[in-house]
């Protein structure tokens, strides 16, 4: 199976895409980057040079607070993840990216996203719909954060990514909900004991 096919399913959702156009506006800009568990895909101090879209594997950004490192963003297979601050600006990050399972991505280079859009009105077209919607989707899940109390939160990003429970460490997921860690593991028992109850 072609590698770079999931990116062309992603970049479908935004704009009608043949698999000739892909080829020709598309996969000359993009590289394969493979990475370990634990191993930094992006360093804070260092300048983002890469968009990176996540074929298989999963992986977290954070920044450090004192001792602390706070998670503020975990994505997985088809989802899009780099520091866009750093990336867009071309100055030092705040972020720090890390594989938590073995990762493999398609990544395109600021150069190279620059020489894609001057392709033509789709391809610009193409990029300006990508980040809208990236700026409103983490628009929406801060608010959502805002609004909804922590036991209403843990629910529902349990409901909307139950995966995630099973692959990402409690105090990786836990730091990305704004929960404690103790309050965290309240949750999960809760969400265990609900379980049996139904099954009974």
């Amino acid at each position: 199976m072609d590698i770079a096919k999931p990116f062309l399913y992603y970049l479908r959702r935004f704009v009608e895409l043949t698999e000739a156009e892909f080829d020709q506006y598309v996969r000359p800009y993009i590289i394969i980057r493979k990475f370990n568990k634990k191993e930094l895909i992006a360093r804070a101090g260092e300048v983002e040079k890469y968009f990176n879209f996540i074929i298989t594997g999963l992986a977290r950004k954070y920044y450090k607070k004192g001792k602390n490192e706070i998670t503020t963003q975990i994505s997985f297979e088809g989802q899009i993840m780099h520091c866009q601050e750093s990336f867009f600006g071309q100055k030092p990050s705040e972020y720090t990216i890390e594989a938590l399972e073995p990762v493999t991505m398609i990544s395109i280079s600021f150069k190279d996203l620059e020489s894609f859009y001057r392709q033509s009105q789709k391809t610009e077209r193409l990029g300006r719909l990508i980040f809208t919607h990236m700026g409103i989707a983490k628009d929406r899940w801060q608010m959502i954060k805002v609004r909804m109390k922590p036991r209403e939160l843990f629910l529902y990003f349990v409901q909307k990514h139950p995966e995630i429970i099973q692959r990402v460490s409690q105090k990786h997921v836990a730091s990305y909900l704004n929960i404690k860690a103790e309050t965290y593991s309240r949750f999960k028992h809760l969400l265990r004991n609900n379980k049996k109850k139904s099954a009974e």
